[in-house]
């Protein structure tokens, strides 16, 4: 009986020991909770790849195909977009070209970047990038300024021979910002960003607040901006400060050392 106790109790403790072994060697889950950028590319508006600002999206093709992909941007962000196209071993001079749509899904000009570029014959890859303007938090109706919201990428190849069409071609796309600032600020914000399905999440937000967007679940990782907090008033109050300052120290100069003194007349004067 005592020895059945003894090895009872050394393999319990073996146990015990190989137990939070056995629990470290097993996968654990991400705490980051980020999404994984996307491995292909939607073929219209409606089913474009949704891509977070910083990853890397990827996608398999042919030519001719229209690739469509789309990111969040809120205002004050200058965007980058810029895409790598590897082509078959073997082609004809070819013409890629990416453009960039806004949440009406209005073509939004480059500021600078090469956003048509032809490859010569049998190159391995071609590289595009469209620079944007600084997206606006608020802007005239009658404007084509770009706007909070969701915007969306059209990569495609343009006056393609027949030779080529149906070739294998694999794409990588990345978006980037600058954060401009208060340079960019206006007075005034949307109601809303321009996000597909942002009408629909509104109406059901009044009786749900459980409720998402129905076409579109991205958005900047801290959310979306209200539109009339900026730099600007930081620098608006230090600029008073100092006029304050400038307005105390001045008067202390020129009202000299204060009244001035008082003399007795002589007696009988």
């Amino acid at each position: 009986m005592r020895m059945t106790r003894v090895l009872g109790g050394a393999l319990l403790a073996l146990g015990l020991a190989a137990g939070p072994a056995a629990a470290d060697s097993s996968p654990s889950a991400s705490p980051s909770g980020e999404s994984a950028a996307p491995t292909s590319a939607g073929t219209s508006f409606r089913t474009a790849a949704e891509v977070d600002q910083g990853q890397t999206a990827t996608a398999s093709a042919s030519t001719g195909d229209y690739l469509y992909w789309s990111f969040p941007a809120d205002w004050g962000q200058r965007p980058t977009v810029k895409a790598t196209v590897k082509l078959p071993e073997s082609h004809l001079a070819q013409t890629w070209q990416i453009d960039v749509y806004d949440g009406l899904r209005r073509r939004q000009a480059c500021q600078y970047g090469a956003q048509t570029r032809t490859a010569a014959q049998d190159a391995a890859s071609v590289e595009l990038a469209c620079v944007l303007r600084t997206v606006r938090a608020w802007s005239e109706p009658w404007a084509n300024d770009p706007l909070p919201g969701t915007y969306y990428v059209r990569l495609t190849a343009v006056g393609l021979k027949a030779a080529d069409l149906g070739q294998p071609v694999s794409a990588e796309l990345r978006v980037d910002s600058k954060d401009v600032g208060g340079s960019a600020a206006v007075d005034g914000s949307l109601a809303k960003p321009l996000v597909p399905g942002i009408a629909v999440k509104s109406a059901k937000e009044e009786k749900d607040s459980s409720a998402t967007a129905v076409l579109s679940s991205i958005e900047p990782d801290d959310g979306w901006a209200s539109g009339w907090w900026s730099d600007r008033w930081v620098w608006t109050a230090i600029g008073a400060i100092l006029a304050a300052l400038a307005g105390i120290g001045g008067y202390t100069l020129t009202r000299g050392s204060g009244r001035p003194r008082q003399v007795t007349p002589p007696p009988g004067a």
